[in-house]
């Protein structure tokens, strides 16, 4: 079966706790990666306005997701069961999940246009890269994350609640909750503080 063999695959990854793989001749990883782009092929050819059929679809490929979770299309992940997405998830088109290790959002979370969440990794040396060697180390988001356009996720990185991903940012580290960060690589700017509820307008229209 299709999820048994993506399953299998995506435990025997995570199992290598970041140590270097086979990623690019073993035939059984081929196979599981295969069937994943297959997944990934019919969901974006799903009529966007059938909402319900998206959502059976996306809970197929993933390992876990929400009762509302929406991911726009195009979307592209490696083996699907490595992806736990909470509650109230919701990202734009392009999205880009490369998922040997886990990659799990909590809830709320909004990710903007072109985003990418990578546990793979390569090694420094030509050597050990020629050979089809991999590590892959785990995401992890928290509640209330906003991920702005073009956001880059590097492997290994935990990424607090509360927090504010500015566009075009390569998140190398650790982001810690409750902040404003941005840049390349990504830094923490300021605290999200009371003020910024007050930071917009509610727009209200004309009787």
């Amino acid at each position: 079966m299709v999820q048994d063999k993506r399953t299998q695959v995506a435990a025997m990854i995570q199992g290598t706790e970041g140590r270097l793989y086979d990623a690019n001749f073993d035939p059984v990883v081929l196979s599981a990666l295969d069937e994943c782009k297959e997944l990934c092929y019919d969901y974006n050819r799903v009529r966007p306005s059938n909402r319900a059929e998206l959502h059976e679809r996306l809970a197929h490929i993933v390992g876990s997701c929400g009762t509302y979770a929406h991911v726009c299309q195009p979307f592209i992940c490696d083996y699907g069961k490595n992806i736990h997405l909470g509650e109230n998830f919701y990202a734009n088109h392009g999205l880009v999940i490369l998922d040997g290790a886990p990659v799990t959002f909590g809830h709320d979370v909004f990710i903007a246009p072109n985003c990418v969440f990578s546990t793979a990794g390569h090694p420094v040396d030509v050597e050990r890269r020629n050979k089809g060697l991999e590590y892959a180390l785990p995401i992890t988001v928290g509640d209330n994350v906003w991920f702005g356009m073009g956001v880059l996720v590097c492997p290994g990185v935990t990424i607090g609640s509360n927090v504010v991903i500015g566009a075009g940012s390569v998140v190398t580290k650790d982001i810690p909750s409750g902040v404003v960060a941005v840049g390349n690589p990504c830094k923490v700017m300021r605290p999200i503080g009371p003020e910024d509820a007050a930071r917009y307008d509610l727009y209200e229209p004309a009787s």
